[in-house]
């Protein structure tokens, strides 16, 4: 079944920045998952994002118990379309639901509480591994970059297989 609403949990804005590109892409409408709780009736069929903690996709299961998920994008600092697998097993998606990875970023200033202390520690051990790694990936290489300065990487294009599957989705 299309889905016929997109929506997101955020924590640090990158999420619902892809929430309103896909939103502009397919012409759905977005809301935040407080808000849908509000306009959306039980049982609507959406697109959900959330943000990835260790695999979790934030709000996914708050999602899933009061609405029909067509698709989930989690939205992480990896690569976008990265821990599919790890995604799937964290959260107990099975295979019949499309699962989407897309990077977003990381802004340690918009983090509070014990999200913000969970990443400077993360920050540290891992970051402090990768900088001593002789030889990194291109990926190892991002992911320290975005740990020691912090940044955006949401990208337009990185939607391209969600709206692609979205046109396709009956």
């Amino acid at each position: 079944m299309k889905p016929n609403s997109i929506v997101y949990t955020s924590n640090t804005g990158f999420t619902r920045q892809y929430a309103m590109l896909l939103g502009e892409k397919t012409g759905l409408p977005v809301y935040s998952l407080e808000e849908a709780g509000q306009r959306l009736a039980p049982g609507n069929t959406i697109v959900y994002l959330g943000w990835l903690m260790a695999g979790k996709v934030q709000g996914y299961a708050k999602a899933s118990a009061r609405y029909h998920v067509a698709a989930v994008c989690g939205v992480c600092m990896g690569a976008t379309g990265s821990q599919i697998e790890d995604v799937r097993k964290t959260n107990a998606i099975g295979s019949e639901l499309p699962v989407f990875t897309l990077q977003g970023g990381f802004d340690m200033a918009k983090l509070r509480g014990v999200y913000k202390l969970m990443m400077k520690v993360m920050a540290k051990t891992v970051g402090k591994k990768l900088a001593e790694k002789k030889v990194r990936t291109p990926e190892e290489d991002e992911m320290l970059e975005l740990m020691v300065h912090g940044g955006s990487r949401v990208r337009e294009e990185y939607l391209t297989e969600i709206v692609d599957w979205y046109h396709k989705a009956q």
